[in-house]
């Protein structure tokens, strides 16, 4: 009769954690279902987007010690305001937005379109000498020898739909140039031509009259960028004598004398929003 050995004892194996029944689909917290944190701003930005000055201006301000926000001075422009929870003061005074302003000036020729000059040098602003009105900044520019309509306002998301190349309304200029041009020349101006690695052109170009030696052409741009019809008109060896924006979208400069501004009528907004609404809802 055989007899069986009894099985060896085994080690008792450590008893593996039980695990937790994971929550159900339904009640899982994601990224995506939490709620979106407030936004945030840097302090010069938010007083700026007020509307009460520049960005620049705003960090003057802060770094004298003029800005307060829940009580306590603050020195840092990048300092973060959350919407609706921070109360920011200046002087003092609750940060109330004045009232938005919108205004055109027929610049003169010899004006610099900038608040301050570095050379000292005559600005826009001295147009507006005396006239009692809140904090203001162009909207788009023109170079010192340029001249005509200029937009002015203290409404930084009007400022931003007009200027925005996708949305912003076509400007017309008269030019007076030295030379007579033929149709293949303002042709090629429309085809462009590039310069300091921009594409730079006319959406159209016309000749409106003409002398012995000169011409007048009238040019409109889609986008603006820096002394653009000056280098454009270079680029085929024709000077510039004489610049003037005489139209943005269809707002015309009119019979406003040369220096003189006046606040846009609520007509005048229309043309404006007109033509940036058109613009924004093509494809």
């Amino acid at each position: 009769m055989t007899t069986r050995r009894p099985p060896a004892a085994t080690a008792s194996r450590p008893r593996r954690p039980e695990r937790r029944a994971s929550p159900a689909a339904g009640t899982r917290t994601t990224a995506a279902s939490a709620s979106p944190p407030a936004p945030r701003h840097g302090l010069a930005r938010v007083l700026s987007k007020a509307g009460l000055c520049s960005r620049t201006e705003a960090a003057r301000w802060i770094a004298d010690g003029r800005v307060t926000v829940d009580g306590r001075v603050i020195n840092n422009p990048e300092f973060p305001i959350i919407d609706g929870r921070h109360h920011v003061r200046v002087d003092g005074q609750p940060l109330d937005a004045p009232k938005r302003v919108h205004l055109m000036l027929n610049k003169p020729r010899g004006l610099v379109t900038t608040a301050q000059d570095e050379r000292g040098r005559d600005t826009v602003y001295r147009c507006f000498d005396a006239a009692g009105l809140p904090w203001i900044a162009p909207v788009g520019r023109l170079d010192k020898a340029s001249e005509g309509l200029l937009l002015f306002s203290n409404d930084p998301q009007w400022a931003a739909r007009l200027t925005d190349p996708a949305t912003g309304p076509d400007k017309t200029y008269h030019v007076q140039i030295d030379a007579i041009p033929d149709a293949a020349q303002l042709q090629a101006l429309c085809a462009g031509i590039e310069d300091e690695g921009e594409l730079l052109r006319a959406r159209r170009a016309t000749l409106l009259r003409s002398g012995d030696k000169t011409a007048w052409l009238e040019v409109v741009l889609e986008e603006g960028r820096n002394r653009h019809i000056r280098r454009l008109l270079a680029a085929f060896d024709i000077n510039v004598l004489r610049l003037v924006r005489v139209a943005i979208g269809q707002l015309p400069l009119g019979q406003l004398g040369k220096g003189a501004w006046r606040e846009l009528s609520q007509h005048d907004l229309d043309l404006l929003y007109a033509v940036a609404d058109s613009a924004a809802a093509t494809p």
